[in-house]
């Protein structure tokens, strides 16, 4: 046995985070770690990785109790986090952010070849398509995940914790992680995997357990459960149909592109997808109409009127609105209380004559809890302390207080379970029949094959395809990669 908690509880506040968390994990085990998005999995991981200390229950290291204060604790027996969220440095260099607080040392100074060496070699190992003498800053969230990888492999030694690694790579990189996971385990390393994505699981993990509402409620080998028994165990419910939805008649046209390479429209009560490998262009598409890159040629037109958007402001004034792919980056203020988050893009709304009602704030940000089903005990709780789910809804809000009539949603599921997919996504069909224009970014082929209206095919910057609903993802998938 490596690993063993034993009723693990954590409370932050009058915030249950942690009722009972029990699992085991043995060496060269992978051991998948399920449940919604706010269950409990990434509180008890921080708790194995020395983020933060329980308040009640036991944990145990190799069958001796132990209790850790700090990462450092973590670190010093072997044990280490990918995080899905990145922990980055952003104006370090790659090479630096994976030798972070590890660096080798000549003499009294830091070893920069050293680093850059060491850092080349296991980059080019894994085949990552990263520099390491590459800006932070300057890279995709998906690179940035890859970076996480890096850092666990070079410092971990007994026990890895992935937490949703492959939720922004491609699926290239996707394969390689599984290939990382399964020779750390062949190597005697356990392994804990999180996902939001079941299909991954088969072939991948030995043993799972399923957390609801912060409690463990089943632990089997995988081989005995299906993915329906899994999300009965993981919702307390039946899902089925998550993805099923009725196309409405369109009405008149919201959006018009026409830039370089780039031409396509979007019409009201329309759901208009865009697929394609990471770098074929989706991000940047989205950042363009959201006024993040200025449109240098070409124009946009907005209900027929052609606007000239120059910044985010000028988006944003216009009816646009864009929910990032980094919704802690670029989504939220993780430091500020949900009910200042959700008016934030529309705090005109909630003043008088200059001076902010909180009555107001606090009536609107209770209405956005309740419709997207935010789950949170009050809505002065601070977004940085709410699971991945509950912050893109607090995103979403936030442009819906906004009323938004156009809606640029660049991978609106990533980190998301799949009871609140099934929300997101009703939510982005209830927008639909209210008449406002969606366009969605996704690396799931699955969910654009039953949620838009239509699927445009982004390769190397330009449109490579217009495809209707019914398509396949084979037919998806060659548009993205072969050159007409």
């Amino acid at each position: 046995m490596l690993l063993e908690l034993d009723s693990i509880q954590k409370h932050f506040g009058g915030v249950t985070a942690l009722e009972y968390g029990t699992m085991r994990v043995d060496a060269g085990e992978v051991h998948a770690l399920v449940g919604e998005n706010g269950a409990g999995k990434s509180t008890l991981m921080k708790i194995v990785s020395g983020m933060i200390e329980h308040d009640r229950g036991v944990m145990r290291w190799r069958n001796k109790e132990v209790k850790f204060h700090r990462p450092a604790d973590a670190h010093a027996i072997g044990v280490a986090m990918v995080h899905q969220e990145s922990l980055l440095v952003p104006h370090l260099t790659v090479a630096e952010n994976i030798f972070l607080g590890r660096e080798p040392m000549q003499g009294p100074f830091v070893d920069q070849r050293r680093i850059v060496l060491e850092a080349s070699a296991l980059i080019e190992e894994h085949h990552f398509p990263l520099d390491p003498e590459s800006r932070v800053d300057k890279l995709s969230p998906a690179k940035k995940q890859l970076i996480e990888i890096c850092r666990a492999l070079h410092s971990a030694s007994s026990l890895i914790i992935f937490d949703e690694p492959t939720s922004s790579l491609s699926e290239s990189e996707t394969n390689e992680v599984f290939n990382i996971v399964k020779a750390l385990s062949a190597r005697g390393i356990g392994i804990i995997y999180i996902t939001h994505r079941l299909d991954e699981l088969q072939g991948l993990a030995d043993r799972i357990t399923i957390l609801r509402d912060g409690r463990t409620v089943h632990t089997d080998v995988l081989a005995n459960v299906d993915t329906e028994q899994i999300v009965h165990h993981m919702v307390g419910r039946e899902i089925s149909h998550i993805y099923t939805r009725q196309s409405l008649n369109p009405g008149r046209e919201l959006l018009k592109v026409d830039l370089p390479n780039v031409h396509f429209s979007v019409r009201a009560g329309e759901i208009v997808g865009v697929a394609g490998l990471m770098g074929a262009g989706r991000t940047e598409l989205c950042q363009t109409i959201f006024g993040i890159t200025p449109v240098e040629k070409g124009s946009i037109e907005i209900a027929g009127e052609i606007v000239q958007i120059k910044s985010p402001r000028d988006a944003v004034n216009a009816g646009i609105a864009l929910i990032t792919e980094d919704r802690q980056k670029t989504g939220l203020a993780l430091e500020l209380p949900l009910k200042v988050n959700v008016t934030l893009a529309n705090t005109d709304a909630v003043c008088k004559l200059g001076f902010l009602q909180n009555d107001m704030e606090n009536e609107v940000a209770e209405y956005s809890r309740k419709r997207l089903q935010i789950r949170t005990a009050t809505i002065e709780q601070t977004a940085g302390r709410l699971s991945g789910g509950n912050q893109q809804k607090i995103v979403i809000a936030k442009w819906l207080f906004r009323n938004a009539q156009l809606l640029l949603f660049d991978e609106p599921t990533r980190g998301i379970d799949v009871g609140a997919k099934a929300e997101v996504f009703s939510l982005m069909d209830e927008l639909a029949k209210e008449g406002k224009g969606i366009v969605m970014v996704s690396s799931e082929l699955p969910e654009l094959l039953q949620v838009a209206d239509r699927i445009l095919v982004m390769r190397d910057g330009k449109i490579a395809a217009e495809l209707p609903r019914k398509t396949t993802q084979q037919e998806v998938m060659h548009h993205a990669v072969v050159e007409r």
